[in-house]
């Protein structure tokens, strides 16, 4: 049992690794924001004026969930000059960390004894 309360306190720990992860997915405006930029297509990145018009959401909103994505290592920026192009990388270490954490997770709960009274 001991190994097992050692993994958990190791998830504590992705959780806690994971938290501006989490924060970024849980919010319906940045899920949508994250949608809109996937569909439209452009792989050298979208500007916030861009993002504005396919979201809706006025400037200062756009640019305020774009900075909570970036700050959670899910979004990237690439300037030109003045220009900043804003875009999702495959390789993205954030999405990995959160992806291990929620196999972790998954793990741990699979090895809790059934509580549900059932066979």
């Amino acid at each position: 049992m001991p190994e097992f309360k050692e993994s958990v306190l190791h998830l504590a720990e992705e959780f806690d690794s994971c938290r501006k992860i989490l924060l970024a997915f849980g919010d319906e405006n940045r899920q949508h924001l994250i949608l809109e930029m996937m569909t439209m297509g452009e792989c050298g990145g979208v500007r916030v004026g861009e993002i504005t018009k396919k979201t809706n959401l006025s400037r200062p909103a756009v640019s305020h969930h774009i900075r909570i994505l970036k700050e959670a290592g899910l979004l990237k920026m690439r300037r030109e000059g003045t220009r900043n192009y804003y875009y999702f990388d495959s390789d993205t270490e954030a999405i990995n960390r959160l992806l291990n954490m929620l196999n972790h997770a998954k793990t741990l709960m699979e090895q809790l004894p059934d509580r549900t009274g059932g066979n």
